[in-house]
């Protein structure tokens, strides 16, 4: 299954956002692979794009910066599909 994740800082957070980015690279854990990651250039605000099969490992992944970023995450398909 393929999901959208929109992410943004939470209000005063963003320093220790890209801090802690910059020393973790924020990898998927095993069970998710990343398509791809942007990130706005003002700072703020951004998306994922991943595969996983697992729902559950997707939520873990995003808890853990929970307390500096919130994210939406959505389930989407292909026109194909």
């Amino acid at each position: 299954m393929t999901f959208h994740i929109t992410y943004s800082a939470l209000p005063g957070h963003r320093n220790e956002a890209q801090k802690r980015f910059k020393a973790t690279g924020a990898p998927p854990p095993t069970g998710v692979t990343m398509t791809g990651r942007w990130h706005s250039v003002e700072g703020l605000r951004g998306f994922i794009v991943a595969e996983s099969t697992d729902a559950e490992a997707i939520a873990k992944w995003t808890q853990s910066w929970t307390d500096l970023l919130s994210f939406e995450v959505t389930a989407v398909v292909t026109d194909e599909q």
